[in-house]
């Protein structure tokens, strides 16, 4: 499993986590231990669940689980 961190949570950087989501890859071929951004987790969990462009996150047809603590958030269960 390859670890990689993501720094700054803008456009591009949502759309490559969704990827890694959406084609099955976050916790299996990748692990995500950072994203680097200047707003706190849980505004960076709601920008992920609620995009503007491309709707509420989804994979395989099924809602994306996303929540939020204070230094981190959760997707599917797996912690960034």
């Amino acid at each position: 499993m390859t670890t990689i961190a993501i720094n700054g949570f803008g456009r591009i950087g949502r759309l490559v986590f969704r990827a890694l989501v959406e084609q099955g890859h976050l916790g299996t071929t990748f692990n995500v231990v950072a994203v680097g951004d200047i707003v706190p987790a849980d505004n960076l969990a709601y920008l992920l669940k609620y995009d503007t462009m491309h709707g509420r996150f989804q994979a395989g047809g099924k809602t994306v689980d996303v929540s939020a603590t204070e230094n981190s958030f959760t997707v599917n269960g797996k912690v960034t």
